[in-house]
């Protein structure tokens, strides 16, 4: 059997059995992510198609749905969730050319929101599968207009996850928890991260 078709499959039973055990929403997106890392690793070192070749680390991986994570960050009811939502169906269509076009024309007339300036750089992640230097800087502008947001850096540690740098996306989310207030309701989402990265919420001392 095709290697990717085996990927696949084992992908796919995962999240069903994390669906079963009632894991919804941001929690189970991350799951979804950490399932693409080791999708990039099989890709990278297990060839599974053509001896010699390798392949983009998420070459046959539809879009990540993003929007409950979104929420959890920005809110589901923002002047940018239009845009959003218009960019979210033209991805699961398989069109994350188009996605990320209509958020490039979004952060064009609103080029202040760091929603969007966040979408964008997550639609560039999609279309380029891997955190592209254009998709960097669209999460570096949407940190520079809101600096104590945490959405855009949680995103970009998950734009790290995704293209295989574990590293850095824990470092990513540990600088962030040493910020987040103890009640915050995204913070279970960041230590579940780092957890599906496969490392301890606090670094050892």
């Amino acid at each position: 059997m095709n290697g990717w078709i085996i990927v696949g499959l084992a992908a796919a039973a995962t999240l069903g059995l994390l669906f079963l055990l009632k894991l919804r929403g941001p929690l189970l997106t991350l799951a979804a992510a950490a399932l693409l890392f080791g999708a990039a690793g099989y890709a990278l070192e297990g060839r599974p198609e053509l001896p010699g070749i390798a392949r983009s680390p998420a070459d046959s991986a539809p879009p990540l749905p993003l929007s409950s994570a979104r929420h959890a960050f920005f809110g589901a009811f923002t002047p940018a969730e239009r845009w959003l939502v218009l960019a979210d169906a033209y991805a699961r269509s398989g069109d994350t050319q188009g996605a990320a076009q209509i958020l490039q024309t979004a952060v064009r007339i609103y080029p202040r929101d760091p929603e969007l300036w966040t979408g964008y750089a997550n639609a560039l992640v999609d279309h380029g599968h891997t955190l592209t230097p254009a998709a960097r800087l669209a999460f570096g502008r949407a940190s520079a207009l809101s600096p104590d947001a945490p959405g855009p850096r949680f995103f970009l540690g998950l734009a790290l996850l995704r293209s295989g740098d574990r590293a850095g996306a824990v470092t990513q989310w540990r600088n962030l928890l040493t910020t987040a207030p103890a009640d915050a309701s995204w913070r279970p989402m960041v230590e579940g991260g780092i957890a599906l990265a496969g490392e301890p919420t606090a670094p050892s001392r």
